[in-house]
């Protein structure tokens, strides 16, 4: 009998080893990690979240870290990290209870102590945490999960101040990396958040990859803004960089990436009309720019320079080329924001009067100012930040009076050099850009860059006691009408001290892929990649 294989046996064999190899492989394709890719409005340069108010750095920090409360959806303050809470009857104490579970991405337990010495190096660094640090007599840990905090004097503003977004977020870190000087910057990143940072696969100037951390319980509520129930649904986050919005685009066109945090607002009706491209706001996603001005060196240490910019800076220019579509506008002269309870332009008459070249000069003269360089930090890089300093150098060479340094340079290499107290001519700076969210600028101690807190203050280091104690005042008034009162008081004392110069407000829409990925949640301020679901 001829037993060599036939070609209808080979066929057989070659069908049945196909069969095989593809029974064997769709396991393993089955278990390919579930990876979303999104693209932000910066690269990931600084890690520790208390060090810089960079905004990237608070994204990093929300995927890493946790919070004692959190704003929801409404903007309300919700408790996240903490069970219960009980407040005495003279509103003086606060004691507090962390809810079961919490656990660092080490293992070890999150405990009161980690908690104390967080709030206190928090506390150190950020505008508001200082606020509250001025009402506060201690912070103790009574065991492993209760804690205490005792104030001098009642204070309204606990639970917000808590609860705030944006940047330099109160994030509870391990004992170890908090207890490190509040001016040096963490070397570990152990969090006890609902991602893990992947420090191996962290590439600056490229990617940024988290992966989901199995042992994190989320709260049991709906998930609600950056409250409620943290649920990841993905093995990986993949923070793509590309520092050119066309190309930024391109990749959520194409599918390469699936969610692009702020794309640019002259390719928005492309997007718009791209099938499974989504784009959504949230109310209070708006953002603010800033010229952030160096009081400790001339011309800008006088306030009559500073006053003086009021004169020359025309923030329609910045919207028109910013936010060209008019829906995403807001012309608002309020330092702590427009379709926000405490708007206001009191003391704005300055600003909103038509520009006065001769006006700035006469008062850049007064200021003793002879002609000097003044360096402007030029980032080129960011996505709104550039485009605002092209619009801001052809404003001020109109006032020819001024000589302009203006130095090229990426956002990363701004948020370093802005720290230094130097004089720009031994590598300091005059002007820097930058911008804040509506959201954390529209409560008067929560707004980062109005603290005037001199050595203390944010970078451009403003400096004065009584505008301190007038915001202090703010925070201990009544109720809602009494704090408008003050933030008119306080306004007019901005418009008179100028600590920056603020180029208006605009809205500024997230793009997805929701053919791609569903559950991405309205976020009030930096985006929330838990909850997300690939399809």
């Amino acid at each position: 009998m001829d037993h060599r294989p036939t070609r209808s046996h080979l066929r057989l064999a070659a069908l049945l080893l196909a069969g095989t190899a593809a029974a064997l492989a769709a396991p393993a394709a089955a278990q390919q990690p579930k990876t979303l890719r999104a693209t932000l409005h910066a690269d990931v340069r600084q890690l520790d979240p208390f060090w810089t108010t960079q905004t990237i750095a608070g994204i990093h920090g929300m995927m890493v870290y946790d919070t004692l409360f959190a704003s929801d959806a409404k903007l309300d303050p919700q408790p996240q990290m903490v069970d219960k809470w009980t407040v005495s009857d003279d509103r003086k104490t606060y004691t507090f209870t962390l809810r079961d579970g919490l656990r660092f991405h080490d293992g070890t337990p999150v405990t009161s102590k980690d908690v104390v010495a967080s709030m206190r190096r928090w506390g150190a660094r950020d505008g508001a945490g200082k606020q509250l640090m001025g009402f506060t007599q201690s912070i103790t840990a009574k065991d492993d999960k209760t804690f205490e905090w005792q104030l001098n004097e009642p204070y309204g503003l606990v639970l917000d101040t808590l609860a705030k977004m944006g940047t330099n977020v109160p994030f509870v870190m391990r004992e170890k990396e908090a207890l490190t000087d509040p001016f040096q910057q963490i070397t570990e990143v152990v969090g006890s958040g609902p991602f893990i940072f992947k420090r191996d696969e962290w590439v600056p100037g490229s990617k940024t990859v988290y992966v989901k951390n199995p042992n994190y319980v989320p709260r049991k509520e709906p998930a609600s803004g950056h409250a409620g129930g943290k649920v990841v649904k993905v093995d990986r986050v993949e923070f793509i960089w590309m520092p050119d919005p066309q190309t930024a685009q391109s990749a959520l066109v194409a599918g390469e990436i699936d969610y692009l945090e702020n794309p640019q607002i002259d390719f928005l009706p492309i997007l718009e009309a791209t099938p499974g491209i989504t784009l959504d706001t949230h109310p209070a996603q708006g953002t603010m720019g800033l010229i952030q001005l160096n009081h400790l060196h001339p011309p800008f240490n006088n306030v009559k320079a500073r006053q003086a910019m009021l004169h020359i800076i025309n923030p329609r220019d910045f919207l028109d080329t910013i936010a060209a579509d008019k829906k995403l506008q807001k012309l608002c002269y309020s330092y702590f924001g427009c379709g926000v309870p405490m708007e206001t332009d009191a003391g704005a008459e300055p600003y909103k009067a038509p520009k006065d070249l001769k006006k700035a000069e006469q008062l850049f003269k007064e200021a003793g100012y002879k002609g000097e360089p003044i360096t402007i930090l030029h980032a080129t890089d960011h996505q709104y930040i550039n485009p605002a300093n092209l619009v801001m150098i052809q404003q001020l060479r109109r006032a020819s009076f001024l000589k302009l340094d203006v130095q090229a340079m990426d956002w990363g290499t701004v948020v370093s050099r802005r720290a230094k107290r130097e004089p720009p001519a031994q590598g300091g700076w005059n002007i820097f850009i930058t911008g804040t969210t509506v959201l954390s600028s529209s409560n008067p101690v929560t707004n980062t860059w109005i603290g005037m807190q001199c050595e203390r203050a944010n970078v451009g280091w403003p400096c004065s006691a009584e505008f301190e104690a007038a915001r202090r005042a703010w925070g201990l008034a009544p109720d809602i009408e009494k704090r408008k009162e003050l933030a008119a008081d306080l306004s007019r004392r901005l418009y008179d001290l100028v600590p920056f110069v603020s180029f208006a407000q605009w809205t500024s829409p997230v793009a997805y892929r929701s053919d791609k990925i569903s559950g991405v949640l309205s976020s009030p301020s930096i985006p929330a990649m838990w909850n997300i679901e690939k399809k």
